[in-house]
């Protein structure tokens, strides 16, 4: 998956438009109306947590008071969280013990869907199954991803080519289970088979109760500009829930998208590493008609806070079957350190110390090491104002507001 944008637009904020306060998918109520995208390799219960938990990085309070601690959907800004996405085949061989590598999450997920890829429509009913058993309050099949790997099984968006079979995997998977079932796809297999609203008005007629639109084709992959027409295309196609994704980097461009499409919803993918406040700012935004952006001290909490809970997850997994363990976090540092320290000054400094550290110890020592040096400089900057500052280590705002 692309970390960064090809020449991304820059949406005004709207005047009058909003991301809804909410909407509900099926029985599952989801407040507000933003849901972190399913992303393979990223959006596992750690990430999860942490973005479910983003707002409080930031939390000031006067000398002497209390931060609350209590974290709810309204605080965090993330309505819906979304698994990585997951193979039905896999799911359904695996022992149950290994399962929890893929299909693990805690109480204050909710809600929380599991999202699914394959082909074989018996073997996606029964992970289906798996998946409300499991308690995930809702499922979603995957008839996005444009991996070369999944496609050549037929799996993700390489379905967009067989719209029959596809009306095949929602009647088998809506008779399986009684939880929402959504699905995620985008307009088509290349520009001369969009079939984006053909493909929600069968999800609707399958008795499905969402859909979410990534508005590329297969052969765009994540490149050149979403096609948000076609958002707006599939919402007055349909009756269900529409959530608009593609191209979503900051508020002005979640609230851009409402404005140009009506979509129920907002779903956003890269943009949650690269600026995982992005949730909080929006609802901010929905709320009082406008948004903070995160300090360097903010950004220097979050880092040091998701590394942190990697290496406490993958410590406290020491004590499941060896299937079921995590391995070292050094290696999922050293993937999220270049969203990360995106717009920190002297950020490569930090990646090429990261990227060399061994240990997850060594990531956060590295890390430690690097902002209080930095912290304390602007610190002493703040005390001599007539000293001359290089304008190279400013750390300007607007590179804190950044992603998909």
């Amino acid at each position: 998956m692309k970390k960064d944008w090809d020449n991304p637009i820059t949406h005004a904020m709207p005047a009058e438009a909003r991301v809804p306060a909410g909407l509900r998918i099926g029985t599952v109520a989801v407040a507000p109306a933003t849901v972190l995208a399913p992303m393979v390799g990223v959006t596992d219960t750690v990430f999860r947590r942490f973005i479910r938990n983003a707002s409080l990085f930031s939390a000031q309070a006067p000398e002497g008071a209390t931060v609350e601690t209590e974290v709810t959907n309204q605080q965090s800004g993330c309505g819906l969280l979304m698994t990585e996405f997951t193979s039905a085949d896999g799911l359904s061989r695996m022992r149950e013990s290994k399962r929890k590598r893929y299909l693990t999450f805690y109480d204050d997920e909710h809600p929380i869907g599991a999202q699914l890829f394959g082909s074989n429509i018996e073997t996606l009913a029964d992970a289906a199954r798996i998946v409300q058993d499991t308690g995930f309050d809702t499922v979603d099949l995957n008839l996005g991803c444009p991996a070369k790997r999944v496609v050549g099984c037929n799996g993700g968006s390489g379905l967009l080519r067989d719209l029959p079979k596809i009306g095949e995997i929602f009647r088998a998977i809506r008779k399986s289970v009684t939880i929402p079932f959504t699905v995620k796809f985008r307009l088509g297999w290349n520009d001369s088979q969009i079939v984006c609203v053909e493909l929600a008005k069968m999800a609707e007629q399958e008795g499905l109760c969402a859909v979410a639109l990534h508005a590329r084709t297969r052969e765009q992959g994540y490149t050149g500009q979403a096609r948000w027409e076609w958002i707006a295309a599939v919402k007055q196609a349909v009756q269900i829930p529409v959530i608009g994704n593609g191209d979503i980097r900051t508020p002005e461009d979640a609230a851009a998208m409402v404005a140009q499409t009506n979509c129920d919803a907002v779903m956003i993918g890269r943009a949650a590493p690269s600026n995982p406040w992005i949730f909080r700012q929006i609802a901010e935004y929905t709320a009082s008609g406008s948004y903070t952006r995160p300090t360097e001290a903010d950004r220097y909490r979050m880092i040091r806070t998701y590394f942190q809970m990697l290496i406490d997850d993958a410590e406290a997994s020491q004590s499941l079957p060896r299937d079921a363990r995590h391995g070292e976090t050094a290696g999922k540092m050293k993937q999220f350190a270049s969203w990360f320290t995106h717009g920190v000054a002297g950020g490569s400094k930090l990646r090429q110390q990261i990227f060399q550290s061994k240990t997850g110890a060594a990531v956060l020592e590295a890390v430690d090491a690097f902002f209080e040096a930095r912290l304390n400089a602007n610190s002493t900057e703040a005390q001599t104002p007539n000293s001359e500052q290089d304008g190279a280590e400013t750390f300007p705002e607007e590179a804190l507001v950044c992603g998909d």
